[in-house]
């Protein structure tokens, strides 16, 4: 019989888990390498689209003034751009730059090519199924949080 799942068991062995993936991706710099509230400002640009800095700040709950702090930087190195919104020429609307996005990709490049290695050197083939299957709910886990 299949024992019912402990909540409570479950989301510490997943925060344990999580932790130290991120901290062991952060432990492996890649040669200039965006700071993790650029990478997360680019990472939700290029899923949403164009985005006010106060919307961004609200996704990502940092303060309108952090994230308007990280966005000039990215701005400065020709990663994102403003533009007037088009449905309130007051505001401004920041995107991704051809550039942005060549940085993500490299990004998630290199990252992937790290998490590849690992993979293909200690997983079993029925291991990697179920990161497959795991992948999109760690995602959503992590976007309901």
């Amino acid at each position: 019989m299949v024992q019912p799942v402990n909540v409570d068991d479950l989301s510490a062995a997943l925060y344990d888990g999580i932790a130290l993936l991120a901290r062991r991706l952060r432990q492996a710099p890649i040669p200039g390498d965006l700071t993790l509230p650029e990478r997360s400002a680019l990472s939700r640009l290029a899923r949403g689209g164009p985005a006010t800095a106060a919307a961004l700040a609200r996704a990502e709950q940092i303060t309108p003034q952090a994230m308007g702090t990280t966005l000039s930087g990215l701005e400065a190195r020709g990663l994102v751009e403003r533009h007037p919104d088009p449905d309130d020429r007051r505001r401004v609307v920041m995107s991704l730059t051809g550039e942005g996005e060549a940085m993500l990709l490299r990004r998630r490049g290199a990252r992937s090519r790290q998490l590849g290695e690992v993979l293909e050197r200690g997983f079993t083939a029925g291991e990697l199924e179920a990161l497959a299957v795991a992948a999109p709910l760690i995602e959503r886990l992590a976007e309901g949080m």
